[in-house]
């Protein structure tokens, strides 16, 4: 025996089956609506985020190279700033990276911020560590930004590529002077050499 279902069956059931699917149709509007808005915030934080300092010094070498470059940096009257004294009176070093060993991230960089600008000579030296790799030279890229106020962003004021040829080679990258601004003063860039790591080392 054939059952049959009643006109009022069929139209409760296109009822249901139309309001599920405008239901669903809503929310899939509403997510394409919200959707891009919800990265902006993380976004416009990053964008806006300040520079933990008045001063950044940045070392960047290839990410293949096992080698651990050391960043070593001194601001005017303080001591020198590098992986064995990792905070003075302005610097700090916020990451010592050692190459391939313990790396989370596979990327090869050391990063050290300055708290405030005071007048005067900055230096900025790099160590070549240790080179498991045995690749020679370890070509590198270091930066300088400044930030002149707190509410200005920072601006890269010096940036050169090098390379360090020999393990326990100490270069001294950049040697400049900042005036009260701060800014860079004109002509005061030089790279003569000034070791910082042995002059920690003796403690002077």
């Amino acid at each position: 025996m054939t059952a049959f279902r009643s006109f009022d069956d069929e139209s409760e059931s296109t009822v249901f089956r139309d309001v599920i699917f405008l239901a669903l149709a809503g929310f899939v509007a509403i997510v394409l609506i919200i959707l891009p808005h919800l990265a902006e915030p993380g976004d416009r934080a990053a964008a806006e985020s300040p520079q933990p300092g008045e001063v950044m010094v940045e070392v960047r070498w290839p990410d293949d190279h096992d080698a651990d470059v050391d960043l070593w940096v001194q601001a005017p009257g303080d001591v020198p700033v590098g992986y064995s004294n990792k905070g003075g009176a302005i610097f700090n070093l916020l990451r010592d990276d050692l190459g391939n060993r313990f790396d989370a991230t596979g990327m090869n960089y050391e990063v050290a911020y300055g708290r405030g600008a005071p007048p005067g000579e900055y230096t900025v030296n790099l160590h070549l560590y240790r080179n498991p790799s045995g690749v020679l030279p370890v070509p590198a890229r270091v930066a300088v930004s400044l930030k002149s106020d707190e509410q200005r962003a920072s601006r890269q004021i010096l940036a050169t590529e090098v390379e360090l040829n020999r393990v326990g080679q100490e270069l001294t990258v950049f040697r400049f002077s900042l005036d009260e601004t701060p800014a860079l003063v004109a002509g005061s860039v030089t790279g003569l050499p000034k070791a910082l790591r042995s002059a920690r080392q003796r403690g002077s």
